[in-house]
């Protein structure tokens, strides 16, 4: 039986023996399990994003904008398989799941361009440690 865990830190990691059992509601199957995150799970997942912070909010607009543009390539690219994961958690068929994932990309694309809107005189992070700022001048 697969074993979903939990992503921290770049790693797969499932603690603990509590498991909860997926069940795919077109079949009434079990498909996968679920690691049930302990305590110190939580903790872990939470110091490793609390740690990762610093840096992201320090990363220039335009590099953070080129991870959402690469999320959404690798939703596209995974469009099957993806589709195929939704048909198993939520019972959906092909066609369905399809337009589910649509509307996520699409929402992905909306905050590709999100840092543009969020321009006005003062833009933070242009750069790395740079800042601009824009003056009208008759």
């Amino acid at each position: 039986m697969n074993t979903v865990g939990h992503l921290i830190n770049g790693e797969i990691v499932t603690t603990g023996d509590r498991k909860q059992d997926v069940f795919n509601p077109a079949t009434g199957e079990v498909s996968k399990q679920v690691a049930l995150a302990t305590k110190e799970t939580v903790e872990a997942a939470i110091a490793t994003a609390q740690a990762a912070y610093p840096q992201w909010r320090s990363t220039p607009l335009g590099k953070r904008a080129a991870v959402m543009y690469r999320f959404r390539q690798l939703l596209e690219e995974n469009a099957d398989k993806i589709c195929q994961m939704i048909g198993e958690e939520h019972g959906k068929i092909h066609h369905d799941a399809a337009g589910e994932l649509q509307r996520g990309i699409e929402n992905v694309e909306y905050a590709c361009g999100i840092a543009q809107l969020l321009k006005g005189e003062h833009s933070r992070n242009t750069g790395p440690d740079i800042d601009s700022w824009s003056e009208f001048q008759p």
